[in-house]
């Protein structure tokens, strides 16, 4: 009996993750829209500071900075603040030339490999501040659309609006590796976190890729720390104010499709989330909230879903002797533990197929969750890391 209710526990916890909580939120949303007050394109915005940390970027930099420079944001309403994170290519070269020809930018070298928290724990150190300003942290390779800023910005015009996420959009996709799978899992993601901030003002982490965030509510992101962007989300949201996502604040970024690349970043990610779940374990009380249920549901039950994937498996493997079911249930979580492999070989040979690749990826990922878990039990020394490659050129 025990056996069979832990089985069971494990296959409804990923099921409700993955499947019955964002059905859930669609329902409890139907067709709504966005309703906090915002500004008009005739209002005079908040100031607006962008902050980048950047490391050998020198393929994307100048596009970056041009998308950004090409806003229908006033250029005497925003600042551009870049750290350059010891970058070893041309990368410094062209941020300065860029600085010296707009007095909108803002460069600073740093020597050696700090890590983008601490880059951005700096820049915004440095910044001189008013109270009524509003932070855009960005990444290089992300690029924006003359609106993005403004859609950014609009809805803090609602004071109980602490936190908005922008809708990255995915390009490059291709059919030898994963950029596909990467692409389903962040439309679907930006949707899911559309949907908390539709119902509860509880988006669960804003893509570091591109967010805005009221200067008030930044606080300085702790030493060491992998996630950056859920650590300050959580803040945001710890502080009573809400998080959204902005579906017309429209950015564009080159989709990853290499496993193995992509592999570790997911190893590093997991190390930062269970970081965060640390810190911000105790929103999960009281229960019955919107945003302990949405940190349940889309993040923890998630994080842990290795865990409920092996019990899962020893549990059937149990119940296997003597009854049908389980050892058919059993077999088949087996079969399915190979398909990264099968899909490794298959890729060799140019076989691709979607569904098995869908499979192999939702394995891979999870192991790499499980990995990342080890990592920060042996504690994260540092937050420097090296960029996912996401460019072919």
């Amino acid at each position: 009996m025990i056996a069979e209710t832990a089985f069971w526990v494990c296959v409804a916890a990923l099921f409700h993750s993955y499947v019955f909580y964002p059905v859930l939120l669609h329902f409890l949303t139907g067709n709504q829209e966005l309703h906090h007050s915002a500004y008009n394109e005739e209002d005079k915005l908040p100031p607006v500071k962008i902050f980048m940390s950047v490391y050998n970027e020198e393929d994307v930099i100048r596009q970056k900075l041009d998308s950004l420079l090409a806003t229908t944001s006033p250029a005497d309403r925003f600042l551009i603040c870049i750290g350059s994170d010891g970058s070893s290519d041309d990368t410094d070269r062209i941020l300065q030339d860029y600085a010296d020809h707009h007095n909108s930018i803002y460069f600073q070298r740093y020597s050696g490999r700090k890590g983008k928290a601490n880059i951005l724990n700096d820049l915004v150190a440095n910044a001189l501040t008013d109270q009524d300003e509003v932070y855009i942290f960005t990444d290089a390779n992300v690029m924006f659309t003359q609106s993005t800023i403004f859609e950014l910005v609009k809805y803090f015009k609602d004071a109980s609006i602490g936190l908005m996420g922008a809708n990255v959009i995915n390009r490059e996709i291709k059919e030898d590796g994963i950029s596909h799978q990467e692409q389903a899992y962040i439309q679907r993601e930006n949707y899911v976190k559309h949907l908390e901030g539709l119902c509860w003002g509880t988006m669960m982490g804003a893509f570091g890729a591109c967010y805005a965030i009221r200067s008030s509510h930044f606080k300085p992101i702790p030493a060491n720390f992998l996630m950056e962007d859920f650590y300050i989300t959580m803040n945001v949201l710890k502080q009573g104010k809400k998080a959204i996502n902005n579906l017309d604040a429209i950015c564009y970024e080159d989709v990853a499709n290499d496993l193995t690349e992509e592999f570790k970043r997911k190893v590093r990610i997991s190390a930062g989330n269970f970081q965060n779940l640390s810190v911000y374990y105790s929103l999960l009380w009281p229960p019955f909230n919107g945003l302990a249920f949405s940190f349940l549901s889309h993040k923890v039950l998630r994080w842990l879903g290795p865990f409920f994937l092996i019990i899962a498996l020893i549990t059937s493997g149990y119940l296997a002797p003597g009854n049908i079911f389980y050892a058919i249930l059993f077999f088949l979580q087996g079969i399915l533990l190979l398909f990264p492999l099968l899909d490794h070989l298959l890729r060799k040979g140019q076989f691709h197929s979607l569904i098995l690749r869908f499979i192999a990826y939702f394995y891979s990922m999870n192991l790499a969750l499980l990995i990342g878990f080890f990592k920060y039990l042996k504690g994260v020394k540092t937050n420097v890391w090296q960029p996912t490659k996401r460019y072919e050129h």
